[in-house]
């Protein structure tokens, strides 16, 4: 069954605050959980810019192997002491899987918050009816989320999700409704479907029609925030009660900082508790790093890493990923890219950075896309999964992933 767009209705004044069951969240921000990435060190990095303010998601946790003890698992579930509220997001198709990792998150205090992935498009885990593929099974998706709410007890459960497998398969709409009767606190709507990946241009007028359908609960918006200006520009126009932000974070965790500037109450020319847009160059309070300044962070990363890991090459080759998302935008030149790209000592990546320009100021444009930026694919489900929104025989035994990390 599909769902007929409907067009965008004046958007909901948003809430003065963002509360996740007992938890406010201000300002109305909310680190995405991303598969390698999110990981405890890089959350570290986004607090401190934030003066610890805002919500710090963990990255995806496989409920199968949170409920066997994976080792790997156990590591990634790990919350350093300053982080509250401590925030994990599952991953499951299975929902007496998912009800026993929640049950174990309760009885063994893991975590006061717990998000559930119902947004990832990557293939290995749409093929098995999870991710984005999940909330067309329209019974599977209710029983899941009844039993996270039943076994969360006092700790809020929220959901993420898509707007739909394709253009002609929309379910953010029925799978809001079905959130908000099953006891979700919060919604998270990525305002793309899984076949767009991550490519062309978010729809936040889709986050605008959930606040709509569901008012009685916060939806936060997601999908195309680069820039705290972004941020504030989104809630603005869809009314929606916070924000998302994923790739806009790579290679710029001091973008939380900007975020707590761009929503401080009382600042001048403040529209309902919301500044208009400026541009990031004007923005008072806005962080503008000179390549010394970006240089240190990326140190401070690895290091954090390679403590987090116990092994300081595992840590530096971790960081690898993240050298292009700092560079971005500076003159650094490919071969130097490179040379960073395949360090695996904290004194060789020092050696690499100390030959860097860093007298250079913040370049202009810096803020752009990174990360994923993949557009229109096919989108691989279980075989027949098209056929009946309702029937959840595609489901089978070996459809819980049984490691974490996406």
């Amino acid at each position: 069954m599909t769902q007929t767009p409907q067009p965008p209705q004046t958007p909901h004044q948003p809430r003065a605050r963002l509360r996740i069951g007992p938890h406010m969240v201000q300002p109305p921000v909310v680190l995405a959980p991303m598969a390698g990435i999110t990981n405890a060190p890089f959350r570290t990095l986004c607090r401190e810019f934030s003066g610890g303010r805002g919500l710090f998601v963990s990255e995806m946790i496989t409920t199968r192997a949170l409920v066997e003890r994976d080792a790997k698992t156990m590591r990634l579930i790990h919350f350093d002491g300053s982080e509250k509220p401590r925030s994990i997001q599952l991953y499951g198709v299975d929902p007496m899987t998912v009800g026993k990792a929640v049950q174990m998150i309760v009885d063994e205090d893991l975590a006061d918050h717990i998000d559930l992935n119902f947004g990832c498009p990557v293939p290995k885990v749409t093929r098995k009816g999870g991710g984005s593929a999940l909330p067309y099974k329209r019974h599977l998706l209710r029983s899941i989320l009844r039993e996270a709410v039943t076994a969360a007890g006092p700790l809020p459960v929220t959901m993420k999700m898509r707007k739909g497998i394709d253009d002609d398969h929309i379910t953010f709409l029925d799978a809001g409704r079905i959130a908000v009767e099953e006891g979700v606190t919060a919604i998270a709507l990525h305002g793309r479907t899984a076949a767009q990946h991550y490519g062309g241009t978010a729809d936040w007028d889709a986050i605008a029609r959930l606040k709509e359908a569901v008012p009685e609960i916060p939806v936060l918006g997601n999908g195309d925030i680069w820039s705290a200006d972004d941020a504030v520009r989104m809630m603005r126009q869809t009314g929606c009660d916070g924000v998302v932000v994923g790739r806009g974070c790579l290679g710029r965790p001091w973008l939380f900082g900007d975020l707590v500037a761009a929503f401080e109450p009382g600042r001048e020319g403040a529209v309902d508790g919301l500044e208009a847009p400026v541009s990031g160059s004007e923005a008072p309070g806005y962080a503008r790093p000179t390549l010394k300044e970006v240089a240190a962070v990326m140190r401070r990363h690895a290091e954090l890493l390679a403590e987090w890991l116990e092994d300081e090459e595992r840590g530096v080759i971790d960081f690898r990923k993240h050298v292009a998302w700092y560079t971005k935008g500076f003159s650094v030149g490919s071969e130097m890219r490179k040379r960073l790209a395949i360090t695996s000592s904290l004194a060789e990546l020092d050696a690499l950075l100390a030959e860097l320009d860093l007298d250079q100021e913040w370049p202009t444009g810096a803020d752009g896309p990174r990360g994923r930026t993949s557009g229109r694919n096919r989108v691989v489900l279980p075989d027949g999964w098209l056929d009946d929104p309702y029937d959840c025989a595609g489901i089978g035994a070996d459809a819980e992933l049984d490691t974490s990390g996406g």
